[in-house]
């Protein structure tokens, strides 16, 4: 039921921010500070469509350990039953930390005020983050992505968005061009606009400035994510 993404022993955990946290924006980081040392994010996957970053990032971002509990393992749970569960599998958890909009148990029948009176576990209630009046939201920054306006989107996030690739072969034709040619495959992100954007490449510990075209290559009529390198490597990638 539960994937650990990293080494944590669960009996060190005391406290745990609890929801989805795609994307890792601003309104979560509210959540990540109300948690102690031994704090762990305990993060819900439900999605079914494109994220905005992964468990990794979500730790790397953070600063705390991720563990993972598969939605469908747990919906059926009544809310009693799903604070059992999170007091057995986390024995010296003295805390929960959860949005205003928190709800649990089957058919969402229960809110974030109900934790602390069903579990007797002291429940954080961390208000709706909003920036100008307006509530930061991953809906709302996919939206922004959506529409190329990556400046809202950092502003929302709190950092350039970023996405993680595999270097896949491309056709070749970049060995024969000026600057060094990368083809990423970047499986389950949400992708901004098609477009060509000015980037930062990192590979190897090493951060390169770039351009990055997302969309049709006219060469083939396929879909592909490339990244041409503005500076001197010593080979090329193809």
């Amino acid at each position: 039921m539960l994937n650990i993404f990293t080494t944590i022993s669960k009996i060190n955990i005391t406290s745990l921010a609890i929801g989805c946290f795609d994307g890792m924006h601003l309104g979560h980081l509210k959540l990540v500070k109300c948690l102690d040392e031994n704090g762990a994010l305990l993060v819900i996957n439900k999605f079914k469509g494109q994220f905005l970053c992964s468990n990794r990032q979500k730790e790397e971002i953070s600063g705390k350990k991720v563990i993972e509990v598969d939605f469908e393992s747990i919906k059926s749970l009544d809310g009693k039953d799903f604070l059992s569960f999170l007091k057995k599998e986390f024995v010296n958890l003295k805390f929960i930390v959860v949005g205003y909009d928190f709800s649990f148990g089957k058919n969402r029948a229960y809110n974030a005020k109900d934790i602390e009176f069903l579990s007797g576990i002291k429940t954080i209630i961390v208000d709706e983050f909003s920036i100008g009046g307006i509530g930061v939201h991953a809906s709302l920054i996919k939206d922004f992505l959506s529409k190329a306006n990556l400046q809202k989107a950092k502003e929302f996030l709190g950092r350039d968005y970023s996405i993680k690739g595999k270097m896949i072969k491309g056709q070749g034709l970049g060995s024969k061009e000026l600057f060094a040619t990368i083809n990423l495959d970047c499986k389950g992100y949400f992708l901004p606009q098609n477009g060509v954007y000015a980037t930062l490449l990192k590979s190897q510990r090493k951060i390169y400035k770039s351009v990055s075209f997302l969309g049709i290559r006219s060469s083939d009529e396929n879909f592909a994510i490339e990244s041409h390198i503005l500076e001197e490597l010593g080979e090329k990638f193809t």
